[in-house]
């Protein structure tokens, strides 16, 4: 960033924000808060402020340092992948400079944040990293990316009792369990995109190695598993009948976003992944916030 116009800074931090597409911070945002109202349930306190400021702040700081992470080092792979090519680094919209000097500010404060909130959430941070980084090599040399993805963002919940309870409990652990199976679900269909580029170059997805079919049936176990696990996720948490009607709505709107993508119709991709996984985080969060404090 040699520019010191502030216009020229307010349109490259914007850029830097498109490139981690910043809004869909939605996806996971929601789960690490249900993480607090369960921590809340747990204890029976409200968390204070400041610790929801810095649960916030590391869930800010750590999607961005890992989705940074993922446009940096795919950055050849997207240059030669037509959807790709007009991705921010390999556009040339953003440097491979500026791209490691946001990445590292990303992480220093998330590790800032996790060293507020308290000891055990510090010394987890670096493995919460190292997930960063495994994902991002991921498609190199395992079929399983879209596994390792969703512990990415499960770890969103985990880390966010942690901070309030410093302790895991059951759960906790079934919603992180759910989270994992959500996002490994959406993130196949995400990968269907680039199906024939990824058998064409020997890069290892889940669709590449089992085929367009097999993969769908996969999601649809997938996003079974996710709503058995936000079910489970009642037995000692303190939520009733509000959160189970929240998880009968979230069913509904995952089966309409399989009727949005079919095997041979992945048109309606963007608003089955952006508007509806959307949609399903918010929609689960308010039905457990409201349960709580009724």
């Amino acid at each position: 960033m040699e520019t010191t116009d502030p216009y020229q800074i307010i349109g490259k931090l914007r850029s830097l924000l498109e490139m981690i597409k910043f809004s869909h911070t939605i996806f996971a945002f929601p789960f690490a808060l249900l993480g607090v109202v369960l921590a809340a349930l747990a204890t029976g306190t409200l968390p204070g402020f400041a610790q929801i400021f810095w649960i916030c702040v590391a869930m800010v700081g750590a999607r961005s340092g890992a989705m940074g992470l993922n446009r940096l080092i795919d950055a050849r792979i997207d240059a030669d992948n037509p959807r790709t090519a007009e991705r921010h680094i390999p556009a040339g919209k953003v440097s491979r400079l500026e791209a490691w000097v946001f990445i590292l500010l990303s992480l220093a404060v998330f590790l800032l944040a996790a060293w507020m909130l308290n000891p055990l959430c510090f010394k987890l941070a670096p493995l919460a990293i190292a997930f960063f980084v495994l994902y991002a090599l991921c498609k190199r040399f395992t079929h399983y990316a879209h596994i390792v993805l969703g512990i990415c963002l499960a770890a969103a919940p985990i880390g966010a009792y942690i901070a309030l309870r410093g302790t895991l409990d059951w759960p906790v652990v079934a919603l992180a369990l759910a989270v994992l199976f959500w996002v490994a679900g959406f993130d196949i269909f995400y990968a269907l995109q680039d199906y024939e580029f990824d058998v064409e170059r020997g890069l290892h997805s889940i669709p590449s190695r089992l085929g367009v079919e097999k993969s769908f049936l996969l999601v649809r176990i997938f996003h079974g598993l996710m709503l058995l696990f936000l079910l489970l996720v009642l037995p000692g948490s303190g939520l009733g009948w509000i959160y189970f009607a929240g998880v009968l709505v979230v069913a509904g709107l995952l089966l309409y976003e399989h009727r949005l993508v079919q095997p041979d119709d992945l048109s309606k991709l963007d608003a089955a992944f952006f508007n509806m996984n959307g949609y399903i985080s918010v929609t689960i969060f308010v039905f457990a916030l409201v349960d709580a404090v009724v």
